[in-house]
């Protein structure tokens, strides 16, 4: 059984900064998936935040996240962990933040517990 585990999440203020990271468990290695960041707010459905490619490391993001959000992966040795650098946070940014195998909530494989963000004005 795979298990992504989330981390990073927390109270930040509004303009604020937070990083996100997703580990995935045992000999599971993230390297050669896409690999995708999704959000759930209050009250609202699940949406994609951003993918992160399976080759090239190409990325994408949802529109309100281009110019603020960056996600990366670190590859070195085994400790294969996809992040998530969120800039510029505003209160419209709290949410659960899941990470996934896979960049569409349709056909992704596996999910983390997700990481609860709040963002303060």
């Amino acid at each position: 059984q795979v298990q992504l585990v989330e981390s990073g999440g927390g109270l930040v203020q509004s303009g604020g900064s937070v990083r996100l990271s997703c580990a995935a468990s045992g000999a599971f290695s993230l390297d050669h998936f896409a690999m995708g960041w999704f959000r759930q707010a209050p009250g609202k459905g699940r949406e994609a935040v951003s993918c992160i490619g399976d080759t090239d490391d190409s990325t994408d993001y949802a529109q309100f996240a281009k110019g603020r959000f960056t996600t990366s992966r670190n590859k070195n040795g085994n400790k294969n962990t996809l992040y998530l650098q969120m800039n510029g946070l505003s209160t419209e940014d709290t949410g659960i933040y899941y990470c996934a195998v896979g960049c569409s909530e349709y056909s992704a494989i596996y999910w983390g517990q997700g990481t609860q963000v709040t963002v303060s004005s």
